[in-house]
């Protein structure tokens, strides 16, 4: 053998060496315990999370967990690179409903955790796709949002927190007339506009599960003829909307932000907003005390037809590409006591998924517990929809004036280009999930 080939032979040795130590170092700590990647996606959350992983790691030697707050995108890229994270703790929606379809996500029937979960959630996480024959995620915070109100604002003029249209209605036109805004509205974000005005409408006037349903079937036939489209159904609600907005809000929407509406409503500049929890925080920076008070927002004169939004806020995953699974599971079991579960969710003013976890406590959210409990609620339109279709944009557009129909046929045209949500499974997936 020559010196050159010894060289290269020395050469390969080495680095094979190396590449076994970092592999052994990943997954092992210091102290012999086998290192788990666990990734949460929720900012506001990440000093809770890491003083819970702290607490984790304390309570026994087997498992190490190394908490990763890189974001969705490197979540993503981890995937591609086949070297996705053990853990997952993430928003659930159409970004991950991918991984869902594609069967890229481990089974977590078995556990513990599973048999915790509400079954009336089901469908929600069905909206995203599913995996024959696996449970692939389970929720672990729920974020409810409707009308955020101003109970002084509400007690000094008499009004009842309205439960049909046309109380609504009635109220608005009191405090018009009394010259209090009804509503603040920031046209300018478009988010706030398709997580609010355009959710709210939709899902307080049709069965948003049955909608989706059926669109799906039609799959590229959405359209002008077909039985379902975003034109026949969404229509009439956008137009009550639109009304709504036109003649009740704040006259410089177009031009106010997310931050312009926390802080005008924080002074009592308006009665309703638009918004969810997370906005809470923000207005108490202005006015700690305000007595704020929240309602399903009525889109029909039924009662009985009052939902509030949800969406799966968190939901646990583990990967198909763990190498770590039941290490993962330990811990994904610790993340689903009672006494962290609940915990976590309280000091997010979430609802706690579990069949036998109490109410939330804090008052500005408990208009909306009766409806959690009964299960009257609906993820928002918005959320099922591909982010390749600008929706958010679409909504802004029609509460800034545009023809609802018009804009309406265009998202139908866009959902019959994409034809589905995601691709459908091809066989080598379909395989893989056996």
């Amino acid at each position: 053998m020559s010196m050159r080939m010894k060289r290269a032979v020395r050469a390969l040795a080495a680095a094979a060496g190396v590449a076994v130590a970092a592999s052994l170092l990943t997954s092992c700590s210091a102290d012999g315990a086998e290192t788990i990647r666990f990734t949460f996606s929720k900012r506001e959350a990440i000093s809770f999370m890491t003083d819970l992983v702290a607490k984790y790691n304390a309570s026994q030697d087997d498992v190490n967990v190394e908490l990763d707050t890189s974001g969705v995108d490197v979540v993503s890229a981890s995937f591609v690179r086949g070297n996705p994270p053990d853990l997952m703790l993430a928003n659930y929606n159409m970004e991950v409903s991918r991984f869902v379809e594609r069967c890229a996500l481990s089974d977590l029937s078995g556990t513990n955790a599973a048999s915790s979960i509400r079954e009336d959630l089901q469908p929600y996480m069905d909206q995203y796709g599913h995996c024959e024959g696996r449970t692939s995620a389970l929720p672990y915070s729920i974020m409810a949002a409707s009308v955020i109100y101003n109970k002084a604002i509400f007690d000094e003029h008499g009004l009842e927190v309205p439960k049909t249209w046309s109380e609504l209605v009635d109220v608005c036109e009191k405090l018009k007339d009394a010259g209090v805004t009804p509503f603040y509205a920031t046209f300018k974000d478009d988010w706030t506009v398709g997580q609010g005005w355009f959710d709210y409408a939709v899902g307080g006037s049709l069965d948003v599960i049955d909608f989706f349903e059926a669109l799906e079937e039609e799959g590229a036939d959405v359209g002008p003829d077909s039985d379902v489209s975003f034109a026949k159904e969404f229509a009439e609600p956008l137009d009550k909307i639109s009304e709504l907005g036109n003649k009740y809000a704040n006259k410089d929407a177009a031009s106010r932000a997310y931050g312009d509406g926390n802080l005008a409503f924080a002074k009592g500049e308006a009665a309703m907003y638009l918004q969810g929890p997370w906005a809470f925080s923000e207005i108490a920076k202005t006015d700690p005390d305000l007595d704020l008070g929240t309602f399903p927002l009525p889109m029909t004169d039924d009662p009985n037809d009052l939902r509030v939004r949800v969406n799966v806020d968190l939901a646990a995953m583990i990967p198909e590409g763990s190498k770590h699974k039941e290490a993962a599971r330990d811990f994904l079991e610790y993340l689903y006591q009672p006494e962290v579960i609940e915990k976590y969710n309280e000091s997010q003013l979430g609802f706690t998924p579990t069949t036998d976890a109490p109410d939330p406590s804090d008052p500005r959210i408990a208009g909306m517990i009766p409806y959690y409990n009964d299960s009257k609620i609906y993820q928002g339109p918005s959320v099922l929809i591909p982010k390749t279709i600008p929706v958010f944009s679409y909504a802004q557009s029609i509460m800034l004036g545009a023809d609802p129909e018009r804009v309406l046929r265009t998202l139908d045209a866009d959902w019959a280009r994409l034809a589905f949500r995601q691709p459908a499974r091809d066989s080598e997936t379909e395989e893989s999930a056996k």
